[in-house]
């Protein structure tokens, strides 16, 4: 066991997950990821970005479920950004498992969207992009610095129509009313431990877990008080850990608040194969699992991911308000 993972973490992990699995998310952990981003479709093509690439002799891959995404081989996110699509906004650097709720929520055009928790707006601005840049959103973010970020974000990648609120969301009006909510959740980020980090038990902590599950419940009924009866909302979290993820949508469930809308992960798998400078059309044997990592949970249609040396750790649930 790596002695840098908070004990406290591992416990919780075997208590929920099992040894096996306990030990399988902590290898996870140790994984070195490759760089990852979305082609930014407001402003560019798959097309043209692959050819970018190419002429850099940067090697990539594409997913077959989300054709926007690429995995970028043996580079480092610096090298993306010395890029001059990087520079133009026609690519944005996120993580696969970030870029799972938007398409979960699937977001449509005219749609009132709400994004509670916006910045840096990694999914703000996918929203636009999967939206034509036809949605309207409205993205909260508390914290001034962090909103200024995010408006740098949404300006850069062409995102027209968001209005930003530095507002903590829970602070909305209850007269407010959205077809859609997207709560990217403030976490503890169990899903995206870092172990080489020589501060981990000092950051991540029992408080920390406990803040977020309070904050998150929180934002989960404001959500659930202005969006519109019989519309649906995505909540999702970096975080693996039940007491973040299920243990909320149990307590809603109960109080009949909602409803779960199943999630077919059966649409998030099997990578495509590669390109290479070389030879656009010589496609290389894949040389990552082809299926998400999913654990095993309490709840029927929710997702789970466990971190590998590909995704994330993640939590995904749809919900309709009854």
């Amino acid at each position: 066991m790596n002695e840098n993972l908070p004990q406290f973490l591992y416990e919780k992990l075997v208590n929920q997950y099992g040894e096996n699995l306990a030990l399988k998310i902590v290898e996870g952990y140790s994984k070195k990821r490759p760089v990852t981003l979305r082609v930014n479709t407001i402003k560019s093509s798959c097309e043209e970005v692959i050819e970018e690439l190419q002429k850099a002799n940067i090697e990539f891959e594409q997913l077959e479920w989300y054709k926007d995404a690429i995995i970028i081989k043996e580079k480092s996110e610096q090298d993306i950004r010395n890029l001059k699509i990087y520079e133009e906004g026609k690519i944005y650097l996120q993580s696969l498992s970030s870029m799972l709720p938007v398409l979960v929520l699937d977001p449509k055009e005219d749609e009132n969207i709400l994004d509670m928790a916006a910045a840096p707006g990694g999914k703000t601005t996918q929203m636009m992009a999967y939206s034509d840049n036809k949605a309207f959103i409205t993205a909260c973010e508390k914290n001034k610095v962090r909103a200024e970020r995010l408006k740098y974000n949404l300006e850069k990648q062409g995102a027209s129509r968001v209005n930003v609120l530095v507002e903590d969301a829970r602070n909305l009006s209850n007269f407010l009313s959205y077809d859609k909510v997207l709560l990217d959740a403030p976490c503890s980020g169990s899903g995206t431990i870092e172990l080489e980090n020589p501060k981990l038990k000092q950051v991540f902590t029992e408080d920390l877990v406990e803040r977020s599950t309070k904050v998150q419940y929180e934002l989960l009924n404001k959500a659930l008080n202005i969006l519109k009866k019989g519309s649906e909302m995505v909540y999702s979290t970096c975080s693996i850990l039940k007491e973040e993820n299920e243990n909320h949508l149990k307590k809603l469930l109960e109080k009949k608040k909602i409803e779960i809308v199943p999630i077919d992960v059966n649409k998030f798998n099997n990578l495509t194969a590669s390109a290479t400078n070389d030879d656009k059309n010589n496609y290389n044997k894949m040389e990552y699992s082809k299926d998400l990592p999913l654990l095993p949970v309490d709840i029927e249609g929710t997702a789970c991911i466990y971190p590998n040396e590909l995704y994330e750790g993640f939590f995904i649930a749809k919900i309709r308000k009854i």
